[in-house]
């Protein structure tokens, strides 16, 4: 296998082993899974958890560092040999597709991780728009195959803004690809393992626990798209974004800060929150101040198939692509 400057398998060299024999039901075995605790809806007034939930908060505190992106993985995009707006722009697809579908916040977040858990490990091919937009649905499908009841066609989890229509063929090759670059390891350590615990440590009656937990998942949608955010740990971002939607709320902004944070499980670490809550407060204030939403740009659609006789050895190949009018075209000439 051939390697580039950073010892980073190419996209090209692991197509080839998209084709292979591994039983889907490995999707959700997972080996090294995180522990789990459970705990009522955040919309309930009472939150309940098991009796060692404290131990249980401290193993995801523990195992976080395993289920994020690789540590020279942020110093990428600063310089430049990843594209931070390509990432963003592929976020922002992955965000109003949740949005449309209704999926959990933790699909959303779950996609995102796996992209940057590939891009960490794999290079795709260079201007290659088409790899960067089959990887994001790609994530997205497997992340809506973990959480949701119901998930979409395919077809329709396309339809939002793509400029490429990926076939089936072409994103279960591309689900391969991820699964190994990911190790199968999809039960990712996020900042939602930590949200209700710490909300109901900043609130112990649960008298604010459902509107701490809502206004933190949404600080925490709503910074994903930022690469600054990626040299936090989820247990971090978790802290540093309830202590932000506490301050919201007059009942409980008093005297809390990232010291009073740390206390609330072994492992977290003051400077880390401290640092990630003054972020997120100078994205929000530039958010409110000057950041206008702009209308959704409608992009051309094109039908991605692969190439029957297609090669894998060069980086440079690509699925066929069709426009929509050429169908149209062609269903005319067919027609009696």
């Amino acid at each position: 296998m051939t390697m580039n400057s950073n010892n980073i398998p190419s996209f090209s060299d692991c197509f080839a082993d998209l084709l292979c024999d591994e039983d889907a039901g490995n999707l959700i075995e997972d080996h090294h899974e995180p522990p789990e605790y459970c705990s009522s809806s955040s919309s309930s007034s009472v939150l309940e958890f098991p009796v060692d939930i404290e131990d249980s908060i401290a193993g995801f505190v523990e195992g976080e560092a395993e289920y994020v992106p690789r540590f020279n993985y942020p110093a990428r995009f600063h310089s430049r040999s990843l594209d931070a707006s390509a990432r963003r722009d592929s976020i922002t697809w992955i965000l109003k597709v949740h949005a449309v579908f209704g999926f959990q916040p933790l699909t959303a977040y779950l996609s995102v991780n796996y992209m940057d858990r590939f891009l960490a490990s794999r290079v795709l091919p260079v201007a290659s728009e088409w790899a960067l937009q089959l990887l994001a649905v790609t994530c997205l499908s497997l992340a809506a195959k973990m959480e949701e009841a119901e998930v979409p066609r395919l077809g329709n989890l396309q339809m939002e803004s793509t400029k490429f229509i990926f076939d089936a063929s072409s994103v279960q090759r591309m689900e391969f690809l991820i699964l190994g670059a990911l190790d199968w390891r999809l039960r990712s350590v996020t900042p939602f393992n930590f949200i209700d615990y710490f909300a109901y440590k900043v609130d112990p009656t649960c008298t604010f626990t459902g509107l701490l937990v809502s206004k933190a998942t949404q600080i925490i949608l709503s910074i994903i798209t930022d690469v600054s955010f990626l040299d936090y740990r989820p247990s971090s971002v978790a802290a540093a974004a309830i202590i932000s939607a506490a301050h919201e709320i007059p009942s409980l902004s008093l005297d809390l800060n990232a010291g009073n944070a740390v206390e609330w499980c072994r492992g977290l670490r003051k400077d880390s929150i401290l640092s990630c809550y003054q972020l997120i407060q100078k994205k929000l204030l530039v958010n409110v101040v000057g950041k206008r939403a702009s209308p959704p740009k409608v992009l051309p659609q094109l039908r991605v198939r692969p190439h029957e006789n297609s090669t894998t050895d060069s980086g440079d190949s690509t699925p066929s692509c069709s426009s929509p009018s050429s169908i149209i075209k062609r269903r005319k000439l067919n027609s009696p």
